[in-house]
């Protein structure tokens, strides 16, 4: 066997100049090793030859779904700061203004659940948390809904938060 070798050379130099490195006794470990969340059911579908599933064209689900989010999130600028840059308090825009935050609130947590918890891995879930999700909106409109006619408002109610 020749030194000159890479395999050679490499055992070489290991064996003299490379020390072992000392094992560290278990008493100076605080904690254990643990997994934050257990890893989800491991399913494959076919075989790695398949074609991936194309889903149909949905246009509610596509450009238009997208296009309407950017509307929504366009439109709240104006809504937002229309009531206090004019002083003018109506209801009706009021009204508008809350339920464009509800409704903008709704889309981005859609998206959270939709690319957090995914269908074939957790079906049962992905149902309850879109249960949820439609329950919390309803009773946020419903809220709103009460503190527009009942109480002051949502920008009436801003102000005097920001004067407190």
């Amino acid at each position: 066997m020749s030194l000159f070798r890479t395999t050679g050379l490499r055992a070489a130099t290991t064996a003299r100049f490379i020390a072992p490195t000392p094992r560290i006794a278990a008493a100076f470990h605080t904690s254990q090793k643990r997994a934050i969340l257990p890893v989800g059911p491991q399913v494959i579908d076919g075989t790695v030859n398949d074609p991936a599933p194309v889903p149909a064209p949905n246009p509610t689900h596509g450009s238009y779904h997208w296009s309407f989010e950017r509307l929504v999130t366009i439109g709240l600028v104006p809504l937002t700061i229309a009531p206090f840059a004019a002083g003018s308090l109506h209801p009706i825009t009021d009204a508008v203004l809350g339920a464009t935050l509800v409704l903008h609130s709704h889309i981005g947590f859609q998206a959270c659940i939709v690319d957090y918890i995914p269908k074939r891995l957790y079906p049962k879930l992905l149902k309850a948390a879109r249960w949820a999700l439609n329950s919390a909106t309803v009773l946020v409109l419903y809220g709103l809904y009460e503190f527009e006619t009942n109480d002051v408002g949502i920008t009436e109610g801003v102000k005097k938060l920001w004067k407190a």
